[in-house]
């Protein structure tokens, strides 16, 4: 899916983990690609490499328990994300392969939440993540969502209308919002729901900025209905650069999503502190990316548009400093 892991867990990588290690300076994220079960993934040195990759100045600012356990969301999302993208074997298909794993990857989720006497996850990334749950009363569903959107990334390719995109980003990305806000140990359901529009704009967002690489992988996420709005067919995303038709559906699209952030902003004010400065941090990783599509014209198709630092530390202190 490689999405939650936008702007929303990657948000969490783009604005909160940059991947870059101390020791050696250079980017050095471990990947978890090449496994046959979570169990048996290269989990173990992501986990080992986390204290040696760097935050971004005001997010190494949290106290070192939040930390520890965004850190755990970032790599459970990714572990997710990689399981549901790049996991291969030899002679397997594809797909039923990735089904397999999320399934046993699930089945670690339902480890943790099991009655009596937990049994311990298989996944070395699981037992770190169980550790959150267990400190921040993280409840169960947000991860199964999380699982169940890279299952249905397996099976599902378009997306006729934009309400089913927006039934997917529930499961692909609000559920991060959701857990960052058990981490902070502020979650109301008035929080949820402003978290909520501020994540699914941020999926968007992610959407926005690749749709070319999605199409390169099997992708539109695009809603169809949009496409016949502005006579866009599949051959306009497939090509080199933007005509008009796809940059006036991309100016609709980012539109979309920064109204949809701007209706979220307002959780940003109920907050305090460490959680304030985190959701913050979300938000203006958001409107960095809107603006990075506005400055490429719209032409999502030459290049992926990816927001500056300058804009998006200047975006962070704005919504910190106005509460929106």
């Amino acid at each position: 899916m490689r999405h939650c892991l936008p702007l929303i867990a990657r948000s969490l990588e783009n604005n909160w983990v940059t991947g870059e290690s101390r020791s050696t300076g250079r980017a050095e994220r471990t990947s978890v690609r090449e496994h046959v079960r979570p169990s048996q993934t290269h989990a173990e040195e992501v986990v080992a490499n986390a204290s040696g990759e760097n935050f971004p100045v005001a997010l190494r600012m949290l106290p070192a328990r939040h930390r520890r356990h965004l850190t755990n969301l970032y790599f459970f999302a990714r572990l997710t994300d990689d399981l549901g993208d790049e996991a291969r074997d030899a002679g397997a298909d594809v797909t039923e392969l990735r089904l397999r794993l999320l399934d046993e990857l699930a089945a670690d989720v339902d480890r943790i939440y099991s009655g009596g006497i937990p049994q311990p996850p298989q996944s070395p990334v699981m037992r770190a993540m169980a550790e959150t749950v267990r400190e921040c009363g993280v409840p169960a569903q947000p991860l199964r969502d999380l699982i169940e959107a890279n299952q249905q990334d397996q099976r599902v390719t378009r997306y006729p209308a934009y309400p089913d995109l927006e039934r997917y980003c529930e499961l692909s990305a609000n559920p991060v919002g959701q857990i960052v806000l058990y981490i902070f140990g502020v979650a109301t359901p008035e929080r949820i729901a402003l978290s909520d529009n501020i994540c699914t704009a941020l999926q968007l967002a992610e959407h926005w900025q690749d749709v070319a690489e999605d199409l390169g992988n099997g992708r539109i996420y695009l809603p169809g209905e949009d496409l016949d709005r502005f006579g866009c067919t599949e051959a306009d995303l497939a090509a080199p650069a933007a005509n008009e038709a796809v940059r006036q559906l991309m100016i609709f699209e980012t539109d979309r999503a920064s109204r949809l952030l701007d209706q979220g902003a307002p959780l940003v004010g109920t907050l305090r502190g460490a959680a304030r400065l985190a959701v913050a941090g979300y938000l203006a990783g958001g409107r960095a990316a809107l603006a990075a599509i506005r400055r490429q014209r719209y032409d999502v198709l030459t290049g992926t548009p990816r927001g500056r630092k300058p804009r998006l530390a200047a975006e962070l202190v704005m919504a910190y400093l106005r509460g929106r």
